[in-house]
């Protein structure tokens, strides 16, 4: 496998790029919730360039995202949205890039929101071609959608043994609340990979693939196979098929100090900006 990548430099503009690709994301799997669920309790709701969604109860796809590039939210929208969330008994939680409108920031600081952790975005030049030979025992394939509940359930077992690199997640989900919300998100035109170490599965992964943008959508090795080399293999194999659609640069988020942003950085990847994750309690709105 091809194992050196070109680093990236991130201004402003890719920045936009990369949160306007993360907001359809989430839309889309909002949708997707909502579709399944059919209680109305769902929303979308457009606020200065972004968007904030509540797809189902505990779900990780509840979230303000894509702030900070369409000009500052006013004192309505944010009344509206916090309503919404309260509505449904949710607190409202922003993902906030560091390159965003600094004043975004401060107004929110003054309305309550709390920082409480952060999450890294890193990325990659995307190259024309790349040269995917696999180490002898290791074979990616695509995983259809006969074998979804598969792939569900190999995904929830690797991130219930997670890593302890680094800093850990702010939020944990039970296992059924995982499932759901990843088979939302797998309609959300994201292309599912299984890996096989000797012919039995031991991970799995998602990409999606926009605007020349390619998200890197979760990737997980199962405990007894981690250090073979699993992960750099669906790395590189997302790449190569990000490529072939004509993608110009590729995205992960991490957990600051993971052992997921070593890995990444290991192959090339660069850190790109970091989004503050800004939180205002129900007891708070």
């Amino acid at each position: 496998m091809k194992t050196e990548l070109t680093p990236l430099f991130c201004d402003v503009d890719l920045a936009r790029r990369i949160e306007v690709a993360e907001a359809q994301l989430i839309e889309a799997t909002a949708l997707a919730a909502h579709g399944r669920l059919g209680d109305g309790r769902g929303f979308v709701i457009p606020i200065a360039g972004g968007l904030a969604s509540f797809a189902d109860d505990d779900s990780p796809f509840n979230k303000v995202v894509g702030l900070g590039f369409g000009g500052l939210p006013t004192t309505g929208e944010l009344d509206e949205i916090e309503q919404a969330y309260a509505t449904v008994g949710a607190p409202v939680q922003v993902e906030l890039p560091h390159l965003a409108d600094p004043e975004i920031g401060i107004v929110l600081s003054r309305r309550g929101y709390e920082l409480e952790s952060f999450e890294n975005v890193l990325g990659v030049a995307i190259d024309t071609k790349y040269d995917v030979t696999l180490p002898d025992g290791i074979e990616i394939r695509p995983s259809g959608d006969e074998e979804l509940d598969v792939w569900l359930n190999v995904m929830a077992d690797a991130v219930a043994v997670p890593d302890t690199q680094g800093v850990p997640w702010r939020e944990e989900f039970p296992r059924d609340t995982y499932i759901e919300a990843e088979r939302d998100a797998a309609s959300a035109d994201i292309t599912r990979y299984i890996a096989l170490l000797n012919g039995e599965i031991a991970g799995g992964a998602g990409l999606r693939t926009t605007d020349g943008i390619a998200q890197f959508a979760g990737a997980g090795t199962l405990p007894a196979h981690r250090r073979h080399g699993i992960q750099s293999a669906l790395l590189f194999t997302r790449l190569s098929d990000a490529a072939a659609t004509g993608c110009d640069v590729g995205v992960i988020t991490t957990q600051p100090a993971s052992k997921s942003q070593q890995n990444a950085q290991r192959s090339g990847f660069s850190l790109l900006y970091t989004r503050a994750v800004l939180v205002k309690h129900l007891e708070a709105t």
